[in-house]
């Protein structure tokens, strides 16, 4: 097959864009150039920047929003699709497809999300602060990932698996967090609306509707549209509407090899010519292959695959350089200490995680409901304990949503740094000695 010079441009490219550790390096490198961006001279172009007014209209209706919202509530809204049809995926065919792969990362989710609010609330009690239980119970797949595919094959598959499924069963406390606890006055009409639309969704699902250009039309214009202004947050739209895309195939497997081994044969007897066209008959069996290929993938494998390499290198990091800019005052560093919201982020995402991930994982093991991976220690597990404290993304969002107060928001926002730093560091130390100790063992 000949290479064309594009080709040997884009492939390094498509190379490293499906590197596990590129997304989260991507991310650190936008949430540094926002830190570095709010503390220079050019700190009030910063600030200003996301609080342009971009309005939409549409005769006399229309929304106006800053550009910092339509990110939050508009790109961010794409990112929680994706999570949605990742979770979908999980549950019907994946780590959490059944009782005995699901409950061991379900346990260490659950774990992982109510030690650290319980930290948060020991030092937020009441007033607005207590608003903010819900920042260090979230996990940045991206950054974790990331940091474990550092050590390579030196880590077992099966603990990568394991994060994996503890990120989703994580993504969906989010998800519910979100929707229950962080919502404005709700507006039923909108609400109504908005329902009306996911039928009309699950509704085209069960008739075979496999068009996504018209679950995007109907998810972004209608569903979308209404709970961004029901009160409901609009990022629950995307998870709705990721449910509702079909998730099987028109062809399966034994009809799809047979067939494709038919039409290969029609291809194989046609003569072909010297020119570098195909004759015409090549061509028509080339399209009916494209047509069973397309027949034999789901909507919704087809809509991951396709969002995902958006929302890991174009979402994640505007979201990313638009939340984490943070100017620092004079004596910061003696603020941190004296900040109930920063140390209560602190210590719910670097203990709380640790604790909350590692003590529901041996309740789960002693009560045998659920039992270690193969190939995985506890001294493994600890690492990955460590790792899920790195909070990001996820608790970067759910600062938005708890705090309005800037000072609030700035002393969240320092608790998710340091945090997902120290997390990180450690969760690949551990994970890093771990191995080494394996290996030692298996020397003696």
């Amino acid at each position: 097959m000949p290479t064309e010079r594009i080709d040997k441009i884009l492939k390094p490219v498509e190379r490293y864009m499906h590197k596990e550790s590129t997304a989260g390096v991507l991310l650190l490198i936008m949430a540094l150039t926002a830190m570095v961006w709010a503390n220079t001279g050019w700190n009030d172009s910063y600030h200003h920047l996301w609080e342009n007014k971009i309005s939409l209209y549409a005769g006399d209706y229309g929304i106006e929003k800053t550009l910092h919202q339509w990110i939050n509530d508009g790109l961010m809204a794409m990112f929680f699709f994706v999570v949605g049809l990742e979770l979908k995926r999980e549950i019907m065919a994946g780590e959490l497809s059944n009782f005995g792969k699901a409950m061991l990362p379900l346990m260490a989710g659950l774990g992982g999300m109510l030690v650290p609010a319980l930290i948060y609330l020991f030092f937020n009690r009441s007033g607005i602060q207590s608003n903010g239980w819900g920042i260090p119970m979230a996990t940045d797949i991206a950054f974790a990932l990331g940091i474990m595919s550092l050590l390579g094959k030196r880590v077992p598959l099966s603990l990568k698996i394991f994060l994996t499924a503890l990120a989703i069963a994580d993504d969906i406390g989010a998800v519910l967090v979100i929707a229950f606890f962080y919502t404005s006055s709700i507006s039923m009409v909108s609400l109504a609306v908005g329902a009306i639309f996911l039928l009309a969704l699950w509704a085209a699902n069960y008739l075979g509707v496999r068009n996504t250009l018209f679950y995007g039309l109907v998810g972004i214009a209608g569903l979308w549209l209404a709970f961004l202004v029901s009160g409901v947050h609009a990022t629950i739209a995307g998870v709705l509407a990721a449910f509702a895309i079909p998730a099987r195939t028109k062809v399966d497997e034994e009809k799809f090899i047979q067939i494709l081994e038919d039409q290969l044969r029609e291809f194989h007897a046609i003569p072909p010519n010297d020119a570098t066209l195909l004759e015409p008959a090549q061509y028509k069996v080339i399209e009916k292959i494209n047509r069973l290929t397309y027949a034999a993938g789901t909507p919704l494998q087809k809509l991951e695959y396709q969002l995902h390499p958006w929302v890991s290198y174009l979402i994640m990091p505007i979201f990313a350089l638009s939340n984490s800019g943070i100017t620092l005052q004079a004596g910061f560093l003696n603020g941190i200490l004296s900040s109930s919201i920063t140390v209560g982020t602190f210590l719910g995402l670097f203990v709380g995680k640790f604790f909350g991930v590692l003590a529901f994982c041996w309740i789960a093991v002693k009560l045998k409901i659920a039992a270690l991976p193969e190939g995985v220690t506890w001294r493994h597990l600890s690492g990955v304990a460590f790792l899920a404290g790195i909070g990001f993304t996820m608790s970067l969002f759910v600062t938005t949503l708890a705090f309005k107060d800037a000072q609030h928001v700035t002393d969240a926002k320092l608790g998710i740094f340091i945090a997902s730093i120290v997390a990180g560091l450690v969760g690949y130390f551990v994970l890093r000695g771990a191995n080494y100790s394996k290996t030692l063992g298996t020397l003696k």
